[in-house]
């Protein structure tokens, strides 16, 4: 009789039992330990587009304004309408170049490049003193933006299906908290020489007023350049099939066994003629395009004059505005859109967040019907007028935000 603190074992048990344990089960319980160097550089990298692109969105109106391209005022939405454009334009020609080339050179050349390249053009922006200088430089930059297709790319190579649920969120918030920075450097930054006579009272921010916000933009790219260079390691894809590929025929020569063919990639045509691709293309172009015709138009809302039918807000007021769409834009995706996503289906829930658009634009003339009606003959506004005009504002910019969550439910559907 064996004591009680005594284990039995018989000529079936084996000898280490820990080595027969299911390597399967093992995978499910330990994921993949994030690389946080990567992904910390990426997101830095990731942040330099939406600041550089909306930082200059509370005084590119004044800015057209300088340039004394026209007496009527209601022809600056038209110039400022094609600086914005020049942007996106360069931007959708590059993306597909870039993509292609970072498959043959890599993809941290690719990003860095592009992301220095961006901070060229940014400082050029500030230094432009006419509007054909504007248009280069706005549009150089939407050419090296093109490279955020692969900034998208290196994070899902640096991930694997047991981390992303982990990395996603991060890379995701990206963008919203760029959305908040950027106008509050163009709004603060904007005439410096003037605002902040003290500290940036020299020369070139008098010559140049909107050249110290592109500046501070510009340092920040310069940043995230310094983090991709130290923390980024190559994951183009074509190298690693390559490197596989000779362990993987050096082996199969060894067993007498035929190679796997090799897939041939899919062009643009055979990839927009799948029925679900062309439609999430179609269905995001048109979001895209109510999207940002909604931010070029409310900009420009609150730069023009009550009796034009705007806010009359300075830099100021317009880029701490956007910052608080940007806010918002952030609460939602961080504390409502996971339980939204698991909770509603997404085709009904991107139905609903299209539907809002309508509304948004509808709630333009009542802001500036509340502007007129607190406003006095000496200019002095009533304290109650201007917090609900305020309420307005939130109220609005929470709609178009809902709105702007049809992104993240595209993105699912992906």
């Amino acid at each position: 009789m064996a004591p009680d603190d005594e284990v039995v074992h018989d000529e079936a048990d084996p000898f280490l039992p820990e080595c027969h344990a299911d390597p399967q089960v093992t995978s499910k319980t330990s994921p993949t330990p994030l690389p946080v160097g990567q992904l910390a550089a990426l997101c830095a990298v990731r942040l330099v587009d939406p600041i550089a692109f909306s930082q200059l969105f509370p005084y590119v109106n004044d800015f057209i304004n300088d340039l004394h391209l026209t007496n009527d005022p209601s022809r600056i939405g038209f110039y400022s309408g094609l600086v914005e454009s020049s942007f996106a334009v360069s931007q959708l020609c590059s993306i597909y170049l870039w993509a292609k080339l970072s498959d043959v050179v890599g993809r941290k050349p690719v990003i860095l490049t592009g992301t220095l390249g961006t901070a060229i053009a940014t400082l050029g922006f500030g230094l432009s003193d006419s509007l054909a200088g504007i248009l280069f430089t706005r549009g150089l930059g939407g050419l090296f933006s093109g490279n955020i297709a692969v900034i998208h790319s290196m994070l899902g190579e640096i991930t694997d299906s047991s981390n992303q649920a982990k990395a996603i969120p991060f890379y995701t918030l990206m963008w919203p908290i760029g959305s908040v920075v950027g106008p509050l450097i163009g709004g603060t930054f904007s005439h410096a020489a003037s605002k902040y006579p003290y500290l940036l009272g020299y020369a070139i921010f008098k010559k140049y007023p909107y050249f110290f916000p592109c500046l501070v933009s510009a340092i920040i790219a310069f940043f995230g350049v310094l983090l991709g260079f130290v923390f980024l390691k190559e994951t183009v894809p074509s190298r690693r099939k390559r490197n596989n590929a000779r362990c993987t025929s050096s082996k199969l020569s060894l067993d007498n066994e035929p190679p796997i063919p090799e897939h041939r990639p899919m062009g643009v045509k055979e990839v927009l003629a799948c029925p679900a691709i062309s439609a999430l293309v179609s269905s995001g172009f048109s979001l895209s395009f109510v999207h940002t015709s909604f931010d070029v138009v409310f900009v420009l809302f609150c730069y023009s004059a009550l009796h034009s039918g705007g806010l009359a807000f300075s830099d100021s007021k317009i880029g701490l505005t956007l910052a608080i769409a940007g806010c918002i834009s952030s609460t939602l995706q961080l504390f409502f859109m996971p339980y939204l996503l698991r909770t509603f289906d997404c085709a009904k829930m991107y139905l609903f967040s299209m539907s809002m658009f309508p509304f948004v634009y509808f709630c333009l003339p009542f802001l500036n019907l509340i502007a007129r009606w607190g406003s006095a003959e000496d200019g002095d506004v009533d304290a109650r007028v201007v917090a609900i005009l305020w309420v307005g504002i939130a109220i609005t910019l929470g709609l178009s935000k809902i709105g702007t969550l049809a992104f993240s439910q595209v993105q699912s559907s992906a």
